[in-house]
């Protein structure tokens, strides 16, 4: 379920609620946006446990729970956990639900034809069926700003009490952000010499905001394994074409990335989108742009 702002403002039409509204999130960057958004007044939950796939995961019973038990629900949305979605609609069925990707401020973009080494992928878009737009749309920091205002806002209709402070707390998350972007752009400084492949193709919204590009990807979709042929090939392209460093998510299978690595001499950068190793809370997302320039940087 997800419900656009003028929704959500509506939806707070009857009396506010006596206490702090009990918040649940799904991956840590929207649980660090709210987590700064209620400094001071209280703290959200996080249903997805950082070390698991935002794409798909097993409901854990105390993970319901915060579902089951919440009176407001930020997440990203179906695009990135079509597993979530029933889960949200049910457990949830009381709460006001926000999806991200789904509010007018949200900045898309839509999958690209990212070429694998020189190669175009034609069947990209075969490999999402919940829709058009790439929903790793928190990596654009615009998209976090905008966010945090659409948080504020719907909090401060479900605590008016508290509206005051969510929204001084969500000015001050912007001119942080606003700080941690220009110090990316210095951490990066001139992009054209970062020769780099990815993983994964999921960091084009901080790619496009910070002028990188890639040169190819292994996988060329969260849920695509690559065969045989597809790892063949990599293995051969990695060794021919002069990249030389392979950016991997934490949660990359080891045996894979040693698998299309054979032979080729890369080095491996770590790369962590969803912010897995940092410590939750109001300053997960600053740390997460200072994390992903330092990584991106340490391909030069």
């Amino acid at each position: 379920m997800s419900i656009r702002i003028a929704a959500i403002l509506a939806t707070f039409a009857s009396p506010a609620f006596a206490d702090v509204p009990r918040v649940a999130t799904d991956i840590p960057p929207v649980h660090g946006l709210v987590a700064r958004v209620m400094d001071g007044i209280g703290a959200p939950d996080l249903v997805v446990p950082p070390a698991a796939s935002a794409h798909s995961h097993d409901l854990r019973p105390s993970e319901a729970a915060i579902l089951d038990r919440a009176d407001v629900v930020f997440w990203i949305g179906s695009e990135l956990s079509p597993w979530l979605e029933g889960p949200v609609g049910t457990l949830a069925a009381d709460a006001v639900v926000v999806s991200l990707l789904d509010v007018d401020v949200t900045a898309l973009l839509p999958f690209r034809e990212i070429e694998a080494f020189g190669e175009p992928d034609h069947d990209h878009d075969h490999d999402h069926d919940h829709g058009n737009d790439d929903p790793h749309a928190w990596l654009d920091p615009a998209n976090a700003q905008a966010w945090l205002g659409v948080i504020a806002e719907t909090l401060a209709s479900a605590d008016p009490d508290n509206a005051a402070g969510y929204r001084e707390n969500a000015t001050a998350a912007r001119n942080e952000i606003a700080t941690a972007t220009s110090a990316a752009s210095d951490t990066l400084g001139d992009t054209s010499d970062i020769a780099y492949v990815v993983f994964h193709d999921a960091y084009q919204y901080f790619e496009s905001r910070f002028g990188l590009s890639p040169r190819g990807a292994v996988t060329l979709g969260d849920a695509a394994a690559p065969g045989p042929a597809r790892i063949a090939e990599v293995q051969k392209q990695l060794r021919d074409s002069g990249v030389d460093c392979l950016l991997i998510e934490p949660q990359a299978i080891s045996p894979l990335v040693d698998l299309v690595t054979d032979g080729a001499d890369i080095k491996r950068v770590e790369i962590d989108p969803l912010g897995v190793n940092i410590p939750a809370g109001p300053n997960h997302y600053p740390t997460l742009l200072a994390s992903l320039s330092g990584s991106f940087a340490a391909c030069r």
